[in-house]
């Protein structure tokens, strides 16, 4: 095969800025067939029994081996969740098992696992920092639990479960993002949207506009269904949307059903080849938890805790239907709707009336000031860079003498093809130096702009831009020398700490004065207001932390105790599980699990893992108590974050991190008090 040079393949272009612009499916083959051979030729070059091993000619030969790669992938796999393209998730879905295999492949090369021992066993001699020595700790002990020390046999059954796994998990988000593509609801009769905002009702217009089509189109992206199941008075509407966002991916061709089995049972194969009881225990060994017994009693505890106050929260919505609008039952879909009257009636809070004062300019503007205030750092665009569609924007994350530290992209509004939900994903790891700055990207499912109306975000999704920004910090501004330790690339349960304590200053009255400013009047969200949404902030919590926690625990008793011979299918399984966190039975069709891709959205992903985002909400209310007896704004407290926690990435162990800042363990008190259960 004949190399491509980078100037002709952007997919290989490593130095200067990205170029998105360029490109295209008939790149990704040739790029990713010439940065295997390359890794492969590099990872064979490492000497497994060399007496003058170092830790740069073992551990940093073997990233540098792949590092190019594992760029160029994470670009691929970027574009894939982005862009309308079937061709370039075609060829993606024909190379991916190729760069599973061979990646899977790594902890099995003989040469490797030997060079490994061998440094490990002249280690002292050569004063490994605490860095480069808990990076060959962590590595050997990753080769261990991707079967290294198996025989051949095992090895290769190893590969070929590995290479299944990412088959299956890559077909299973694609089949959530064209099932829900795939759907919509056209409304003709105008009466029928009656209890929808002016400005939901516009989109919708708006919406069934671009289609060519007559009426109010709705769809089972983000802000079209969660204005619709709000706020839609007619119950036939809201049923029919919930029915279809909570069984995507259950119907041919987009079925996920069976898939979902098939993944659990690789991975629960490959757990008991690797000696572990289940595979709660294999991904949880190396995470702050450390085993899934563990897990499921941190789960319990806090269901133990939230449960009556979930009862009681349910009694008393039911009160307030009855006694206000003569229901005496509820289904699933009337909950949010009845909800949002309560909190009406009982605060006064609307949070259609604070939109206005959350355009997204004004937000993004006021969050870069929190960031400058917390961090020092400065943001600017870059109207130049290179991106995948017009609505992304790119900007310069910079120090304090103005030197960039890191690029980031903002994708914020939906589109066909487009993934649902947020995220942060890295898109480079610049190195040590900074030659190359580090990369990321913010990628959000906002309302867009209409006419000469800006986009107007909820406080919820206020909320979701300050966590995601968390992330895209914790990978910025790394100062981890070590890739493998760089950035987020931290314990799974430690992972969104510095993203959910983001969210605290949306919550602050001094925080809001920063981002919020009335789009037509620039005026700050008056006293009266701010008080409404403060007061209506507890307002089903405990509802809100049980859903969480029925997400957790569906997730362990799938990784742990799940038996498809006595169990039935994973959809009957995991619906039995929830139904007890529901305070209403489920509807019969009810498989909101086919679509969960944080479960089955990757070979791992966050498969026994969900509790961590309780964990993290435990860590995060009690740093963040740090802030509020300091200074919410404190440029020493925030420097403290910085450098003990974004800047250190997986240095230490992420309990040693922690108390680094805080100078103790966490106090897990903090979020109940926070959240009015205390």
């Amino acid at each position: 095969m004949m190399n491509q040079a980078p100037n002709v393949n952007p997919f290989l272009c490593f130095n200067g800025p990205i170029q998105f612009d360029r490109m295209r499916a008939d790149f990704v083959r040739p790029a990713l067939e010439q940065l295997l051979m390359e890794a492969e030729r590099e990872l064979e070059s490492i000497v497994g029994d060399d007496a003058q091993s170092t830790f740069e000619s073992v551990i940093g030969a073997m990233e540098n081996a792949t590092s190019r790669l594992e760029d160029s992938l994470g670009w691929v796999s970027h574009l894939v969740n982005l862009i309308d393209d079937r061709q370039f998730r075609d060829v993606y879905n024909e190379m991916q098992p190729r760069v599973a295999e061979f990646f899977s492949g790594i902890p099995h090369r003989q040469n490797l696992w030997d060079a490994l021992s061998n440094l490990s066993g002249i280690a002292g001699s050569h004063r490994l920092t605490e860095e480069q020595q808990r990076s060959l700790d962590s590595t050997t002990e990753n080769f261990k639990r991707q079967g290294a020390a198996l025989d051949a046999a095992a090895k290769i059954k190893l590969t070929k479960i590995d290479l299944a796994l990412a088959t299956e998990t890559n077909r299973f988000t694609e089949n959530v993002v064209y099932a829900a593509d795939q759907f919509e609801l056209l409304v003709t009769d105008e009466s029928r949207l009656a209890g929808l905002p002016e400005s939901e009702i516009e989109a919708a217009r708006t919406s069934a506009e671009r289609k060519n089509k007559e009426g109010w189109r709705f769809t089972l992206q983000g802000p079209s269904y969660l204005a619709a199941m709000t706020y839609l008075e007619d119950s036939g509407l809201r049923e029919t949307l919930y029915r279809a966002y909570n069984s995507r991916a259950t119907d041919t061709p987009y079925d996920n059903t069976e898939r979902m089995a098939t993944i659990l049972n690789l991975r629960a194969e490959k757990a008991q080849m690797l000696g572990y009881g289940d595979v709660a225990d294999l991904y949880l060994e190396n995470r702050m938890v450390k085993s899934g017994q563990s897990a499921q009693d941190f789960v319990d505890g806090l269901i133990q805790r939230t449960r009556p106050s979930a009862d009681r929260e349910h009694t008393e919505l039911m009160a307030f239907a009855a006694k206000e609008f003569g229901v005496q039952s509820m289904e699933a879909w009337d909950l949010s709707f009845y909800a949002e009257k309560q909190r009406r009636q009982e605060f006064g809070f609307d949070e259609e009336v604070l939109r206005p004062y959350l355009g997204l300019t004004s937000v993004l503007d006021g969050l870069y000031d929190l960031l400058k205030r917390l961090y020092g750092v400065t943001i600017e665009q870059l109207p130049e860079q290179p991106t995948w569609h017009p609505d992304v924007t790119a900007y310069s994350l910079n120090g304090e003498a103005g030197q960039p530290i890191g690029i980031f992209y903002l994708d914020l509004f939906p589109r066909e093809g487009k993934r649902g939900g947020a995220w942060m994903q890295p898109l480079r790891l610049g190195d040590s130096g900074q030659a190359e700055p580090h990369v990321g990207v913010v990628c959000c499912n906002f309302s867009k702009p209409i006419g000469a109306q800006p986009a107007l975000l909820r406080h919820r999704e206020l909320e979701t831009l300050f966590h995601e920004f968390g992330h895209l910090m914790h990978h910025l501004l790394t100062q981890v020398s070590v890739r493998g330790l760089a950035g987020c690339n931290v314990a799974w349960d430690f992972v969104e700490l510095p993203s959910q304590i983001m969210e605290n200053w949306c919550w602050e009255k001094e925080g809001l004065n920063l981002v919020a400013r009335h789009y037509e009047t620039g005026l700050p969200i008056p006293d009266a207001l701010f008080e409404k949404l403060i007061n209506a902030r507890n307002f089903r919590t405990a509802t809100g932390m049980m859903r969480q926690l029925s997400f957790g625990a569906v997730d362990l008793a799938l990784h742990r105790v799940y038996d498809p011979g006595t169990d039935g299918s994973v959809v009957e399984f995991s619906s039995k599980v929830a139904s007890d966190f529901f305070p209403i039975p489920l509807p019969s069709d009810y498989a909101q699990i086919a679509s969960f891709r944080h479960l089955f959205g990757g070979p791992i992903a966050y498969a026994a893992g969900y509790y961590s985002y309780k964990w993290a909400e435990v860590l995060e209310a009690d740093a963040f108590s740090r802030f509020k007896n300091e200074g919410l704004f404190s440029a020493s407290v925030g420097d403290a974050f910085r450098r003990t926690i974004l800047s250190k990435g997986n240095s230490k162990d992420p309990m040693v991190l922690y108390t680094d800042f805080m100078g103790r363990h966490p106090d897990p008190d903090a979020l109940f008090e926070r959240a009015g259960l205390a």
